[in-house]
């Protein structure tokens, strides 16, 4: 399967007469062949609801006093790369600009695209600058001061212009404050240009009229996503289950569900860390819909563990396993001892992560659930359409134009998104700033790794770095809380034969050191001395010594064989002391050597065949190379 996460162009079409977006060739409403218009990859659309329209709107009354072109016609957003929030505006079937959300002014800003400026070019309050042209084409050029014939309004740098120039109009930017333009060599910049007008659409259109006009693809869509589900539960005897997040993906599977199953349970995953509103949206839509809802409580664990990991990362999601999986796989467990098939709104368009799912998943740290994708395949835009044609009630939180519904403190939640989290919860906003900052203070990021959000990541993407250099911070392209992992010696041949690798682990101790030899059992046969603070480790013709102070001395057979032994036994190290007690390893034990205690795992080494599962499920062990610098 080709991943949709490609440069390029995707293609969309629009009806001019009904003034809708159409997902197929013709409009179905009055069957008129649709205009193609063209968007950036993967194109993934989206509708902009309740409050994003406002956000929408006010930025082209901020920069031009106008944004009559959009009235009450429906706009669409299409996300592309960015530093965070950035989509391209799409009203009447043609990209009007961009929006994005500046980690700079901590605000979102616009940039403007041709079509907007031709939409724009008569009614414009301010914003618009008349230029004498010089010679040659214009776009891509920067036009100095003394061309400036007339600036309508005041403008900061980096603000967008319309541009007129003879018979052409031009999208622009400012290179400079209005009250410099005159004086500068480099005063405005072209983006584009077009001689020609535009027409808009003869109908402003609603959300009704675009499920009209694409009643049988939404139709197909279901019924391609009822079958595949069909044909796979008719075939198994497992209950059925539905991952309901209170977002709108899980809220279209409900709608597949209810078209194919007599009975089947919603479950729902209280991380600690969700919106109120998700909460009480997600009960309010069992008890209306007299559907059974089981629920997995994570209850403080997310606060009771930050201490030991530090804050989750794009690049570090300790949190998942702790507040979903651990609940999860305790419920599942608990109440499907058997299995159960669980259906799922995972999308390929969502992520690269998610970019290669297929239809039928089994989840690697859950054994005993099968994941179906009825969905995998929609754009959010189909989600949307397909919500609204089967007029299921979705979690209000979208008319606060949120993109996403999950933990409100995720790291991959958007800047924009945590500002409007501030605004609707001060009080969970706050405990989380106030860990926060308290971290900085304790790991010396200052106070601007906070404030800018460096924080969401690991180790820095070159897109942080470079807004780094531009706020002109020095901030660490890792994050200090980092634990050092040093080589006191490399891979090299041993006197006695062999081969041996030795190294320090500043690992924190929060357990006894027997803690340490209890998890050195999934790598090997293990002997060790309390007093002392010393064990060994022993696998097949490998071997390796661990102290209390962090000495790790492997030796094997060979090169490679001397590198695992050794990074088994750090990784049985931080096991050991950075558990988090979720219990995922023990259900992933097939031998049942694993037993969970409040002050960590323990483990039978009659039973323990070193297979290595436990560890592949560990949350530590997992992020091995994000935790150990």
């Amino acid at each position: 399967m080709t991943t949709p996460f490609k440069h390029g162009k995707v293609t969309f079409r629009w009806c001019d007469t009904c003034g809708t977006l159409v997902l197929g060739r013709e409009c179905e409403t009055c069957g008129s062949e649709s205009r193609e218009f063209r968007v950036s990859a993967p194109g993934d659309l989206r509708p902009c609801l309740g409050k994003g329209v406002g956000v929408v709107k006010g930025l082209f009354m901020k920069h031009f006093g106008s944004a009559y072109f959009i009235g009450r016609r429906p706009i669409f957003l299409n996300k592309v790369p960015g530093e965070d929030r950035s989509d391209e505006i799409i009203v009447d079937g043609r990209i009007v600009g961009l929006i994005r959300f500046s980690l700079v002014e901590n605000d979102f800003v616009l940039e403007l695209r041709i079509e907007g400026a031709l939409f724009l070019a008569r009614s414009a309050k301010k914003g618009i600058v008349t230029i004498d042209p010089p010679s040659g084409h214009l776009k891509g050029k920067s036009i100095p001061g003394d061309r400036v014939l007339d600036a309508r309004g005041s403008f900061r740098q980096g603000d967008p212009l319309i541009v007129l120039a003879g018979n052409l109009v031009c999208s622009g930017v400012a290179r400079v404050p209005s009250d410099s333009l005159k004086t500068s060599e480099k005063a405005i910049g072209i983006r584009d240009v077009s001689k020609g007008g535009i027409t808009s659409s003869k109908k402003e259109s609603d959300w009704d009229d675009f499920v009209k006009a694409n009643s049988s693809h939404l139709s197909g869509l279901e019924s391609r996503a009822v079958s595949d589900v069909k044909s796979y539960v008719g075939n198994s005897k497992l209950p059925v289950t539905l991952s309901f997040s209170g977002g709108k993906d899980s809220l279209a599977c409900y709608g597949i569900a209810k078209k194919v199953l007599k009975k089947f349970t919603l479950m729902f995953i209280n991380t600690g860390l969700e919106f109120p509103e998700t909460i009480e949206y997600v009960r309010d839509f069992s008890a209306k819909n007299q559907i059974e809802l089981i629920q997995a409580d994570a209850g403080e664990s997310f606060w009771e563990q930050v201490g030991s990991f530090g804050p989750p990362a794009k690049d570090f999601r300790w949190c998942c396993k702790v507040c979903k999986l651990a609940p999860l796989t305790s419920l599942i467990e608990s109440r499907f001892p058997e299995g159960t098939i669980t259906i799922e709104g995972n999308r390929i368009y969502e992520s690269f992560a998610r970019a290669g799912i297929s239809f039928v998943e089994n989840n690697p740290f859950v054994p005993n659930q099968v994941i179906l994708n009825p969905i995998r395949n929609w754009r959010a835009i189909d989600v949307w359409g397909y919500i609204w044609y089967r007029r299921l009630e979705y979690n209000p939180l979208y008319e606060e134009d949120f993109e996403r519904i999950g933990c409100y403190l995720c790291p991959s939640c958007l800047a924009s998104e945590w500002k409007a989290t501030e605004y609707l919860h001060p009080a969970l906003s706050g405990r989380w700033n106030e860990y926060l900052n308290r971290w900085a203070k304790e790991t010396g990021v200052g106070r601007e790794f906070i404030s800018h959000g460096f924080w969401r990541w690991k180790v820095l993407p070159p897109k942080m770095r470079q807004l780094a250099e531009q706020l002109r911070l020095s901030v660490p392209q890792a994050r200090a809380d980092r634990i050092a992992l040093k080589l006191v010696k490399g891979v090299s041949p041993c006197a006695t034969g062999g081969y041996s690798i030795e190294g320090i682990a500043s690992i924190p101790r929060k357990r006894d050191f027997a803690k340490v030899a209890e998890m050195l059992k999934t790598v090997g046969k293990v002997r060790y001395s309390d007093e002392y603070e010393i064990a060994l480790v022993k696998s097949g013709e490998t071997t390796a010594k661990i102290f209390g102070g962090g000495q790790v001395l492997a030796t094997g057979p060979n090169p490679d064989q001397a590198e695992r032994m050794f990074e088994a036994s750090v990784k049985a190290f931080l096991r050991s002391q950075l558990c988090a007690v979720c219990g995922i390893c023990a259900k992933n034990c097939r031998q049942r050597a694993i037993r969970v205690e409040k002050d960590g795992p323990t483990v039978d080494d009659a039973l323990c065949s070193h297979c290595g599962k436990c560890t592949e499920a560990c949350v530590v062990a997992h992020y091995y190379d994000k935790i150990v610098a």
